[in-house]
């Protein structure tokens, strides 16, 4: 009979541990249950900056408008609130470029916003980030690896983001990918698109009260006639928003086939540039060669950055 007395013994062992077991996890997805999800917000300010601008204010150059960024974060956090009704915001990352990693004034301001951090790639000498998608991808990398967060949503539309998804989506994480809608085209690389869980984008209507054009600088000097005389950078900057409109209007076939007379424009494209911008200088620049020179860097500098 002994033997049979072990296997009971046994048996009443194995069921003891079944039931420990069992209460250990029942009390472990009980807590798990208890645990809200949480979520992060990645804004690429570089892309933000371009998309926004070209949409709301005709150009992508930043000097030649105003981003309210602290309401426009604002806006994406009311977005994930409700996107993410049963989670909670770990913290905003805002990534941007800047010279030698040194904050400027504006980076600064948006440092200091609550559950907002400020991270730094280079900013070269032809005004392109550098390093900032690495620093994307570290991130979410890191909090879903560490499960810090549980959804992400991305605003960026570089294909070199991919890697940042993926490395993500294996540690769990969903990444939401949210863009900003193009004024023709695609503003978003269709890799990214098809690798993340889901997508969004905001509209003209959500980007308008954050996105405004900047008013011409105080007139310094005057002409020999004594009326007001623009200063170049102005000029330079008028430029600029009439390639944006250009180029926009036209597309980048013709873009390419203006780049090889550089720094000369063809004769129709010269009066075309010099009428548009008397009109927005209400200004004439007949006999002014030096803020006609800075009106055609101004138009140059802007394709340029475009090819």
């Amino acid at each position: 009979m002994a033997p049979m007395n072990d296997e009971i013994e046994i048996s009443a062992q194995i069921s003891t541990q079944l039931e420990r077991a069992n209460g250990l996890l029942e009390r472990v997805l009980a807590e798990v249950a208890k645990t809200p999800s949480t979520h992060a917000i990645f804004v690429d300010a570089g892309y933000v900056y371009a998309a926004a601008g070209r949409l709301a204010a005709g150009t992508e150059d930043r000097r030649a408008f105003d981003l309210d960024a602290e309401g426009l974060i604002e806006a994406f956090i009311d977005k994930a609130r409700t996107i993410f009704a049963d989670s909670r915001l770990l913290r905003v990352y805002w990534y941007d470029g800047a010279r030698r990693r040194i904050h400027t004034v504006e980076q600064q301001s948006i440092a200091e916003l609550p559950d907002v951090k400020v991270r730094l790639g280079n900013l070269n000498a032809n005004n392109q980030q550098k390093g900032v998608d690495s620093l994307i991808r570290s991130d979410l990398e890191s909090l879903a690896r560490h499960r810090a967060i549980s959804d992400a949503a991305l605003i960026g539309g570089d294909e070199d983001l991919v890697s940042a998804v993926e490395a993500a989506q294996g540690y769990g994480a969903r990444v939401h990918l949210w863009g900003i809608e193009a004024v023709e085209g695609r503003n978003q690389a269709e890799p990214l698109l098809w690798e993340v869980d889901s997508q969004r984008t905001f509209d003209l209507d959500f980007f308008k009260p954050y996105v405004s054009r900047r008013t011409l600088s105080t007139y310094a000097t005057y002409d020999t006639a004594g009326t007001p005389r623009p200063a170049r950078d102005d000029v330079r900057f008028v430029g600029a928003q009439i390639a944006a409109k250009w180029l926009a209007a036209r597309g980048r076939e013709a873009l390419v086939d203006l780049l090889p007379g550089h720094p000369y424009l063809p004769g129709s494209v010269d009066q075309e540039l010099l009428v548009e911008a008397e009109k927005l200088l209400a200004y004439s620049l007949r006999g002014q060669s030096d803020l006609r020179r800075a009106l055609r860097d101004g138009f140059w500098e802007h394709l340029q950055t475009q090819y």
